[in-house]
């Protein structure tokens, strides 16, 4: 699909990072306008002191004239020049080529933010897989702007696409042009769903109806005619479903049933209806889709309710919300004060079975969940990795009690009930080399069914991790989102989208930037290359930013041959092990549209970022899926998502289907035939 490059005015930015103020109200209750969840006492490594840092950053200087060789007149290194893989002799010594990345494209230049298009590398093409409201069954009505129900929502597409999943195939579905795709639904714009709403007090009880019901998650069969033709999805697929705030939910593990869950419509603790502000997620061996409950503080209205041990402050539930408890009152602390506690977890959904209850899994602790990616130990038990995406918040690993066993899902699927959680502690090496890296350990929360925290109780610990967490001492980080192990490496990736509110005196190793508005990629190897070990190396590779910058880092590559990147949010791999990110944040930082990247991390272009796609105006790129060397699938959420946009003053009509609003959506670039 092809659209013209349309410029529109771009409204005033005016939040932390640049952000608009809608992405702030929308995406995490203006987060950044409180303050600072984390006020414990526990330590920055004190191994490498800040004027250290700052002296490494000056290492790197040194280089700065290099950097600027090749530059274009608006900063950004000519990449659209590079000849393509295809044109590369093998050999040759040429930098730059794209011969390592596996896709074999000329990376695009930087999409100016106020650009109303999706653009891709020459040779590929796109087009839309699922938007917002498209019909899920049979009986169920076309999208209708004007008259959207509740009843019509919870049968079509949910809202703010993020993480996506993948699966060829399935039962009774076989074939390699039939698959089936999974995805979150983060969260609403509540003033680009309605007309004449300018925030969600505006809302009727009928539209706020509609709101909750375009949350959650959404499965979807979907087909294509060739390998040469996108995916679509299927209205009327067997395996589709719809999961929202009010489907039940079972919770498991050790504090399901807790008193701390339990609620007036759920005195057995055991059954929560729904699951709110799902952001990124992983696919299991066994085939089941994990997501992550991440800013779910927005929702409820904690006006008036007491927090004498300072456990909703910790985790953000400090404010109004958005008006739910209106149609919901557990919404509402004062009159159900568990009902918060039942959210911020992990769930665990099987896509192949529509009828089969997702889960909530406490073992696996209870924060601001990005997502949670899974991988094996060498004794076959499960490694769960997940990031807390808060400032100056934590990297958590769950190792699962239970091992893996090859074609049995039933047994499987209760891996993640049982096992131990740590948390991620850092030091640098303090060693003027030119790297960001060091050695780290993971730290004991639960091991064996027993509470390593003093004064915490297992339960307390998974429901009340962070606060459990700052007890023991773990790195504060520049907001760890996506957290992924690397199949073809082994190594760990870890995307730290940023943190401006740390200070020159805050700086370490780990987090070497002041005001840290960019962004950075951590690489962690597991001792002996086991995700069971509990001691680990770890190395900064990309220090995101314009790279004309002299704190910029793209794992030793000519800096001159890379393109700008700011606010990496999530991270991928393909069959080759080359890095993919998306971004959070660009337009804000560096003027530019988000987009997806990729960089190799072995070979001669190790280090070599360039980038894949653009979204438009107003939009956030999501949850990529590298189905191959010449197919990616991108969830591009929040199109024409800008200060000041309205249903009346559209900023993005993406994904261009002419029905004159934007519609948040999964696409599918692909190689166009016979490239």
């Amino acid at each position: 699909m092809t659209t013209p490059a349309r410029l529109l005015p771009l409204f005033t930015r005016s939040h932390e990072g640049g952000r608009s103020s809608m992405t702030c109200q929308y995406r995490c209750g203006n987060a950044c306008d409180q303050d600072v969840p984390n006020t414990s006492d526990n330590a920055y490594f004190g191994d490498l002191v800040a004027e250290g840092v700052s002296r490494r950053l000056a290492l790197r200087a040194g280089g700065a004239g290099a950097a600027l060789v090749g530059l274009t007149a608006w900063g950004m290194p000519s990449v659209a020049a590079a000849p393509s893989a295809a044109s590369a002799a093998p050999g040759d010594g040429a930098k730059g080529r794209g011969r390592d990345h596996g896709l074999g494209f000329t990376g695009i230049a930087p999409t100016p933010a106020t650009v109303d298009a999706v653009k891709v590398p020459e040779g590929f093409a796109w087009a839309p897989i699922i938007s917002w409201g498209d019909p899920l069954f049979k009986d169920t009505p076309a999208f209708d702007f004007d008259n959207q129900t509740a009843a019509a929502q919870r049968a079509q597409a949910g809202y703010n696409c993020d993480y996506t999943q993948f699966m060829h195939g399935g039962p009774g579905n076989k074939g390699a042009h039939k698959g089936l795709l999974a995805f979150n639904n983060e969260y609403t714009n509540d003033e680009l769903m309605f007309r004449g709403v300018t925030s969600s007090a505006d809302l009727t009880g009928d539209q706020l109806e509609v709101v909750l019901a375009a949350h959650g998650i959404t499965i979807t069969e979907v087909e294509r005619r060739n390998a040469g033709s996108p995916w679509r999805w299927v209205q009327g697929g067997k395996r589709n479903r719809r999961i929202h705030t009010d489907t039940p939910f079972a919770v498991d593990g050790p504090a399901a049933g807790s008193v701390h869950l339990r609620t007036s419509q759920d005195p057995t603790g055991e059954r929560v209806l729904g699951t709110l502000n799902n952001c990124a997620g992983g696919e299991t061996p066994w085939g089941t889709y994990l997501s992550g409950e991440e800013n779910v503080n927005q929702y409820f209205n904690a006006t008036g309710a007491p927090d004498p041990q300072g456990r909703l402050r910790r985790y953000g539930i400090t404010s109004g919300g958005r008006g739910w408890e209106r149609v919901r009152d557990r919404f509402s602390v004062v009159t159900e004060p568990n009902e918060v506690n039942r959210f911020g977890w992990i769930v665990e959904v099987d896509p192949q079975d529509p009828t089969s209850t997702p889960v909530k899994h406490t073992a696996m602790g209870r924060f601001k969940h990005e997502g949670a990616t899974v991988t094996l130990t060498a004794d076959g038990r499960v490694a769960a990795y997940m990031g807390d995406d808060e400032r100056f918040d934590y990297i958590y690993k769950f190792l699962s009690k239970g091992t893996y066993k090859e074609g049995d899902k039933k047994r499987n699927m209760r891996l993640l009930s049982e096992g131990d959680l740590y948390v991620a502690k850092l030091s640098g090496d303090g060693a003027a080399d030119g790297e960001y890296d060091g050695t780290g350990q993971w730290l004991p929360l639960v091991v064996g069914g027993v509470s390593k925290v003093p004064g915490f109780t297992v339960e307390e610990v998974l429901i009340w991790t962070r606060l459990a967490a700052d007890k023991v001492g773990p790195t504060k980080m520049d907001r760890p989102e996506d957290v992924q192990p690397n199949p073809v490496n082994g190594r760990i990736y870890a995307a730290m989208t940023n943190n401006t509110s740390r200070t020159p005196a805050q700086i370490d190793e780990a987090n070497p930037r002041a005001t840290n508005k960019h962004g950075h990629v951590t690489e962690f190897t597991e001792a002996g290359g086991d995700h069971g070990a509990l001691t680990f190396t770890w190395k900064i590779v990309l220090v995101a930013g314009d790279p004309s910058d002299p704190q910029t880092y793209f794992n030793g590559y000519d800096k001159s041959e890379v393109s700008p990147i700011s606010c990496p949010d999530n991270v991928a791999f393909d069959a080759t092990g080359n890095l993919w990110i998306s971004t959070d944040g660009m337009p804000g930082t560096l003027n530019h549209c988000d987009g997806l990247y990729v960089m190799p991390l072995e070979g001669r272009d190790k280090g070599r970022l360039q980038q894949f796609l653009s979204v438009p105006v107003g939009a956030e790129t999501c949850g990529p899926t590298i189905l191959g060397p010449d197919s990616v699938i991108v969830a591009v959420q929040h199109p024409g998502e800008v200060t000041g946009a309205s249903p009346d003053n559209v900023v993005s009509q993406f994904p261009y289907r002419g029905d004159g609003q934007p519609r948040p959506s999964v696409i599918h670039a692909y190689r166009r035939h016979g490239r």
